[in-house]
């Protein structure tokens, strides 16, 4: 399965951090927003990454050449950064099947690998990550309306009253119907193709999209405090890893202890 990476931002909010670098090179952790999400998506099986640049686009494409880790890159140009309809448009000429998406400023530590396993089951026309935010805060976000059997049956765009606090998060997996849609969408209130409005046409055509609930955490890289929470949290991530693994060294070497004794 191919993947998409959106990685055409400016970061306007994330300065001084982009004074002299797209977003999604910036660093996390020690390494670049977009390698975060390279290496997800190479654990989700992914054989080939589309990545959209735009803004420096020359800092990325010097960094990652033509391939990471033996998995091909291709790189397709937003001349403007219209919207996440009109960046994924300009992957369509590349995308013959079903495919992941991510959004290059956000890190996972999350359940994505259920999301493609639902796109897998041919059920489905697309699906992604979902998470509940406090009711407050949902008019930031595309907010999604579900059914009984977790099929979303509405999406709107940063709506003044939300009709849930169900929000979509940044990684999505796709068939090439939503290309058809985004040539449909128009431009919203604030001038922008929405990938929200794409989506909500797949489900007035009759499409199925599921969301699965988010078991873990993301977040989303806008500005530099969201930068330092998501370093703290693979810090601990990180942190927890390691002891899991000392306490099974201990384990291993207890139980080669008692066997030579006996």
């Amino acid at each position: 399965m191919k993947a998409v990476v959106l990685a055409a931002g400016k970061g306007t909010r994330l300065r001084p951090l982009t004074d002299d670098k797209p977003k999604g090179m910036v660093e996390v952790n020690g390494k670049p927003i977009i390698t975060h999400c390279l290496e997800q998506l190479r654990d989700l099986g992914a054989d080939e990454f589309v990545i959209v640049v735009g803004y420096l686009k020359e800092k990325i494409i010097s960094h990652y050449g033509d391939e990471f880790e033996g998995i091909p890159i291709t790189y397709a140009h937003q001349r403007e950064q219209k919207g996440l309809a009109h960046a994924l448009l300009c992957v369509e000429e590349y995308i013959d099947d079903d495919f992941m998406l991510i959004l290059g400023d956000n890190i996972f530590r999350a359940n994505l690998q259920d999301v493609v396993r639902r796109q897998r089951e041919d059920r489905a026309d697309a699906a992604f990550l979902v998470e509940e935010v406090p009711w407050e805060d949902a008019s930031r976000y595309g907010v999604c309306d579900t059914n009984k059997y977790g099929e979303i049956v509405d999406v709107v765009e940063k709506p003044e009253d939300p009709p849930s606090n169900l929000v979509m998060t940044g990684f999505y997996t796709f068939s090439p119907a939503i290309f058809h849609a985004c040539h449909l969408v128009q431009p919203s209130n604030r001038g922008e193709y929405e990938i929200s409005d794409a989506v909500d046409l797949l489900i007035k055509s009759g499409r199925t999209i599921d969301a699965i609930r988010i078991d873990g955490w993301r977040t989303d890289i806008g500005y530099p405090e969201d930068r330092d929470e998501a370093e703290r949290k693979l810090q601990e991530a990180d942190e927890v890893v390691a002891d899991d693994a000392s306490a099974t060294d201990e384990e291993t070497e207890e139980a080669t202890a008692e066997s030579g004794s006996e």
